[in-house]
């Protein structure tokens, strides 16, 4: 063995011993006397094959280190539970002795066991049985133990409270195991938790250890790490580029690396290595032996080979290229649509019963509108029932019913004025959650905490001028707050800041965010489900039974025509109206099960907020018609704490959007938005604001998540719907009783609906990453840290707000805000790394996104999508000064044919699913 090393030639040593220079491995061969396995031919060590003494301790110590974590994470677990919090040297007694039993039940495994080469050590298996009987109230640790000033951990009292817990523990393994997994010696029990692995998967080896176990996997995985660049080097070109072939060798294992951390820490958990994988091999070879793809003669040559000519780089780069998937744009043709007659044609939108310039039937529109604001409910509704506590509002659902109508109408005028003049996608407009932090913030302050007889129910006379002034006082400064911060929101957009923004912003920074706008959202989400996982369950089978098994059944419906009088039509119900169906069915379950009682009464048991009557009083004492108005509660007062707390909920917002405008452009099928139409689209929201801020909302409003999810269900993408769902809120502001109505939609029902809804949301934004390299350590470690920080970082100041205080109250607000929101903090660390970590266009994913940028200024789908309607800049309003407005559509972006609300009067326009018409 000695010889090979010495002898061969091969960059890595340890390879060559024995294994490839000898090619001993292909079929086996005797050595030693001993059999050298085949299945080790890629392997730098066979199972079967004896490593020299010395590697095999450094390599021993290398699986120690590995497992050391989860061999040290049990104990430490455990310690809390077994009163032992504050006796560290017992902590390590227990850890030594898992040491000790993992060597030993170690050894037994590899020699009479399975006799693979497998790690025993503890079991996070018994970890969650063994706290839940610690928890039980026999087994609490008194007092006393909590506190170190009171803990003598010699004392025997001391001693026998935790020994009799731990030896409970071994008991409990024992009965339940029949001794199969441990022994009694001398009255005490030998855990087999610790049977299976020397370090389980929490344990953290001393970090010696964990280079030389890592050391150890990765000469466990070196073969296959190195095959796959290798097979692949006669068909890429490269049989005589040697160094070339290094380089790949190198990638390969950094890549690998980042995969690897990836999948431990973000993906499976599990103590899995990543690699390359010989499941691409097949399919890589078969595309390079097309005639495309075949290596020159002359490449084959190595008398004619220049490995640093230009020529020859460029044959095997660009077959590298093929295989990574450069392109995501090389192949857009096929992913993301096909030119036909001077217009993309978005696959994504082949797949839509309505795209974004069809006009569904009025009475379509009428409920497919209604569904919107079906959809966007729990979210209108929930911010003015969170801020009535703190408006001192609790016992006063009249004036509730009067904010959620006002925030009904406002919400429709916003979404209008969005759909025609901003954006112009289909994207809702509706209260924001970003402005609820530092609202509530605001509100907890001593000046404006409400007075004890407002607390009290049989206290308060909702009528009287003194109850009026004191919650209209706090809405007013609410109030002035939002028409302060929505100017600061109108300067962002309509300046072109936020459009100049949008040059540094690609897919690694819209990625996270969209996806992080959902993945905070489970625990809302999870608590409106959890008041009855009866119900909520009901409306997700519901939703998803209609919109994905049944979305392709055609239901016949009656349908009457001037040419054909009485007949019938298939018409595709369930893949339209999924939400509504789901919604409407278990909201009939609901007030069936409310009127024969089957759900509690009580208040307090489980369940009664499903019923459909805990609202009532609202729908009985809301007028049939009110119309809101501007300063209804009063003239706006304005405070710097207000003002600079709702600015940094503007920055959350502005994010929020930007990543909701890409996600509706996926997923109705059309190119991205350009940077003049994101520049209108914040402009009009900061309008928004201001108009809510004057109507007296509370509350700003932006676009709304959950409706760009019921885009990618419904499968109705069209501009129009949302016009309607417009016109419906307006209506819900104006008739009362009809919006009262809605609002008795059990919570468990909403609650289904958005874990649909907000799984759709982080998926779309997650498959941004398409047009990345995702093969690049850059790109995964900069998605994967700033989704991992988007949801750590909150998490840790929401639970420790106390830390973060500065002394200066404004300040505070502004870091509490912006650091608790989730798409804030992955937004800007993906748009940090991103433009600060090097990497090249095409790896960041800009070449692809900017072309198909450019390319969507240049088509005429995109004029008629984004640009302004009713013919502004083509026929009106076409001054040269007004092409230097940072909102308005550049001179080269406006095409010969009159921009329209109706697509109908051009020659030709889009027409998808139309067999899904009645």
């Amino acid at each position: 063995m000695n010889s090979a090393i010495t002898t061969c030639e091969h960059p890595n040593p340890l390879r060559c011993d024995g294994v490839i220079s000898s090619h001993e491995g292909d079929q086996g061969s005797k050595k030693d006397g001993q059999l050298k396995s085949p299945s080790s031919s890629h392997m730098a060590y066979g199972i079967l094959d004896i490593p020299p003494w010395y590697l095999c301790i450094f390599l021993g110590i290398q699986h120690f280190l590995t497992a050391l974590g989860g061999l040290v994470a049990i104990p430490l677990i455990l310690a809390k539970d077994l009163c032992l919090q504050h006796d560290p040297l017992t902590q390590s007694y227990l850890i030594s002795t898992i040491f000790f039993v993992s060597g030993i039940c170690t050894l037994l495994q590899v020699f009479l066991g399975i006799r693979l080469p497998i790690l025993q050590g503890g079991t996070f298996a018994f970890l969650g049985p063994s706290l839940a009987m610690l928890s039980l109230p026999t087994w609490k640790c008194p007092a006393w133990t909590l506190n170190a000033s009171q803990v003598n951990t010699s004392s025997p009292e001391f001693t026998e409270e935790w020994q009799k817990r731990i030896r409970e523990r071994g008991d409990g393994v024992l009965s339940s195991h029949e001794g199969d997994q441990g022994s009694k010696k001398d009255g005490q029990l030998k855990s087999s938790s610790s049977s299976h692995l020397a370090y389980g998967i929490l344990d953290i080896p001393p970090w010696y250890l964990c280079i030389f176990l890592g050391i150890q996997h990765f000469l466990t995985a070196l073969g296959g790490l190195v095959a796959v660049p290798l097979i692949l080097a006669k068909d890429l070109c490269l049989q005589h580029d040697p160094l070339t072939q290094s380089y790949l060798i190198s990638t390969i294992f950094f890549v690998s690396g980042i995969c690897t951390l990836l999948q431990v820490f973000l993906g499976i958990r599990l103590p899995i290595l990543q690699g390359g994988t010989f499941a691409f091999l097949g399919p890589s070879l078969a595309m390079l032996s097309l005639p495309t793809w075949k290596c020159p003669t002359w490449t084959l040559n190595a008398s004619q080979v220049n490995t640093s000519s230009p020529e020859f780089t460029e044959e095997w780069q660009k077959r590298i290229r093929e295989q990574r998937g450069d392109g995501v744009l090389s192949s857009h043709e096929d992913d993301q649509g096909s030119k036909k007659d001077g217009q993309l044609k978005s696959s994504s939108s082949s797949h839509m019963a309505y795209g974004i310039l069809d006009i569904p039937p009025w009475y379509l529109c009428i409920f497919l509108g209604i569904q919107h604001f079906l959809t966007a409910l729990g979210g209108l509704v929930a911010v003015p029932l969170i801020l009535a506590k703190d408006l001192c509002l609790q016992h006063d659902p009249l004036t509730q019913s009067y904010l959620i109508s006002t925030t009904f109408f406002v919400s429709g005028i916003c979404t209008l004025l969005q759909v025609l003049l901003g954006i112009r996608l289909p994207i809702l407009q509706g209260g924001t959650f970003a402005f609820l932090g530092p609202s509530l913030a605001m509100l907890s302050l001593p000046t404006w905490k409400c007075p004890e007889w407002t607390l009290n129910a049989s206290q308060v006379n909702t009528s009287s001028p003194e109850f009026t002034e004191e919650w209209q006082k706090r809405i007013r400064e609410l109030q002035g707050a939002v028409l302060v911060a929505s100017c600061v929101q109108m300067l962002v957009g309509f300046s072109g800041l936020i459009g100049f923004l949008m040059r540094f912003i690609g897919p690694l920074t819209i990625a996270p965010t969209i996806s992080l706008m959902a993945l905070p959202l489970f625990d809302p989400a999870g608590d409106d489900a959890g008041i009855h996982w009866g119900i909520a369950a009901t409306t997700i089978f519901l939703i998803v039974l209609f919109s994905q098994y049944l979305k392709n059944i055609a239901v016949p419906v009656p349908v009457y025509g001037r040419e054909k009088k009485s007949h019938t039509s298939k018409f595709y119900l369930f893949q339209i109206f999924p939400v509504l169906l789901g919604l409407c069915i278990s909201w009939l379950l609901c007030f069936v099960l409310t009127v024969t009682d089957a759900l509690p009464s009580a208040p307090t048991a489980y369940g009664y907020l499903a019923r459909t009557d805990t609202k009532g009083s609202v729908l009985s004492q809301a007028p049939w018609f009110r119309f809101p108005y501007p300063g209804q509660w009063g003239f706006p007062t304005v405070s710097l704490a207000g003002v600079f707390g709702i600015i940094a909920g503007v920055i959350s917002s502005v994010v929020e959007s930007i990543g909701d405008y890409h996600a509706c452009a996926r997923l109705v099928g059309v190119p991205p938005p350009p940077k003049h139409a994101i520049n209108r689209g914040i402009g009009i929201e900061g309008l928004g604001c201001l108009l809510a801020g004057a109507w007296g909302t509370g509350n700003g409003t932006t676009s709304y998540s959950q409706n760009v999810g019921a885009l990618g269900i419904t499968r109705v993408g069209s501009r129009m719907v949302i016009v309607a769902a417009g016109c419906v809120l307006l209506l819900m502001g104006i008739f009362g009783k009809i919006g009262a109505a809605f609002v008795t939609i059990p919570a468990p029902v909403v609650g289904g609906m958005f874990l649909v809804m907000f799984g759709v949301i982080t998926a779309v934004g997650i498959s941004n990453l398409q047009y990345v390299d995702l093969n690049s350590s850059r790109n995964l470690f900069i998605f994967g840290f700033s989704i991992f920080c988007g949801l750590a970082i909150p998490n840790w100041v929401n639970k420790n707000p106390e830390r973060l205080h500065t002394g200066i109250l404004q300040l505070d607000q502004v870091i509490q805000v912006l650091l608790t929101t989730g798409m804030f903090v992955g937004g800007f660390l993906g748009f940090l790394l991103d433009n600060t970590i090097p990497g090249s266009l095409e790896e960041r994913g800009l070449l692809a996104w900017n072309q198909i940028q450019e390319e969507s200024e240049e088509t005429t789908k995109a004029l008629e999508v984004y640009g302004l309607p009713w013919g502004i800049g083509t026929r009106f309003c076409t001054s040269s000064c007004a092409q230097y407005l940072p909102f308005w559509p550049r001179e080269g972006e406006v095409g010969v044919r009159q921009l329209s609300l109706c697509p109908g009067d051009s020659e030709e326009g889009p027409r998808s699913a139309t067999d899904t018409r009645m």
